[in-house]
């Protein structure tokens, strides 16, 4: 199949309506070369900023896909989380009918009337209403709405309620703010710099899978389209020997079907989650290697493989496609 003709139907007929709305896919591309990888890869960033859709990719040559931890770091490292939580924040207090200044950059921001402000001084001026009460109503309302929202795990709600809440007062506690930031990529060393938030567990495999999920569900109610993510797996299907290897992390065969089990879990578990593209870019050895190709681990090939299809002209929407060319 022609590279652009798979990119133009993942573009016309998932992201810009069926994803955007609340659906979400798997597919797997099959491209000849290390350059065909490169270039889907290129044309799903093309695809996804064009509808609005935050872009993630991940290579399994510098992170484990198969520890669905890191998997959530990797993207959570390329998430702006403070612009989400303004987004998010600017959005619900319009709901809420407060009055706000107008939308634009940060200049001056923290200075009643500066363009786009959200602080407390600016927004508590605005609407008539001392600091401490406005600050006492705004709590409130934005704990309600956001901790009943259960389309995030409780731990994922929380973190992002004091992200939102920090818009208003940066300087209140930034340390508990940079925590935060630092569990979600997977750079805090001890998990009670985040008990403040309520906040008592890591990030790990039993609870991974839901976060990215929320992720996705957070981009949607911030503003954004949704998520798309972008999972390279050539590097699993490599059998080179120690001596013929070159940089970046390579996996035995244990890691390569735990690797599997982490992407036939995301196909099983499109019935719950939403906003979410997945484009999974493989070597042609995962369709040849008998060893450590598609066929090794029987779950995942019964979900993908092409059990019924025309002889002569390819189904732009298989969950599987073989991709020709650059």
């Amino acid at each position: 199949m022609d590279p652009h003709e798979w990119l133009e139907v993942v573009s016309r007929d998932y992201l810009a309506d069926f994803v955007r709305d609340g659906g979400a896919a798997v597919k797997f591309a099959v491209p000849a070369s290390d350059a065909g990888r490169q270039s889907l890869k290129a044309g799903l960033r093309t695809a996804a900023e064009r509808h609005d859709f935050q872009f993630a990719f991940v290579d399994s040559a510098a992170t484990k896909i198969h520890l669905i931890e890191q998997l959530f770091h990797a993207v959570a490292r390329q998430v702006d989380w403070t612009t989400l939580a303004r987004s998010y924040l600017r959005r619900s207090l319009q709901d809420m009918g407060f009055t706000l200044p107008p939308d634009g950059p940060q200049v001056g921001d923290g200075l009643p009337g500066a363009p786009g402000s959200l602080r407390l001084a600016t927004l508590a001026a605005l609407n008539d209403f001392p600091e401490p009460l406005f600050l006492t109503e705004v709590s409130r309302r934005l704990g309600r709405l956001l901790l009943g929202d259960y389309g995030m795990t409780r731990e994922f709600r929380l973190a992002m309620l004091r992200l939102c809440l920090a818009q208003l007062e940066p300087g209140e506690d930034p340390l508990l703010t940079e925590a935060i930031e630092h569990w979600l990529r997977g750079e805090l060393r001890l998990v009670s710099g985040v008990k403040q938030a309520l906040i008592f567990q890591k990030v790990a495999r039993h609870n991974a899978r839901h976060m990215l999920f929320s992720l996705a569900h957070w981009l949607k109610a911030a503003g954004r389209s949704g998520l798309v993510l972008g999972l390279d797996i050539a590097r699993y299907t490599d059998a080179a020997r120690p001596s013929e290897r070159g940089g970046g992390l390579y996996y035995s065969t244990a890691a390569l079907l735990d690797a599997y089990e982490v992407l036939r879990q995301l196909i099983d578990a499109t019935d719950e989650l939403t906003y979410c593209f997945v484009g999974v870019l493989a070597a042609p050895e995962f369709l040849s290697d008998d060893r450590r190709g598609l066929r090794r681990y029987h779950a995942l090939y019964l979900r993908v493989s092409d059990e019924v299809r025309d002889q002569y002209r390819p189904n732009p929407f298989a969950a599987l496609v073989r991709v020709q060319g650059e």
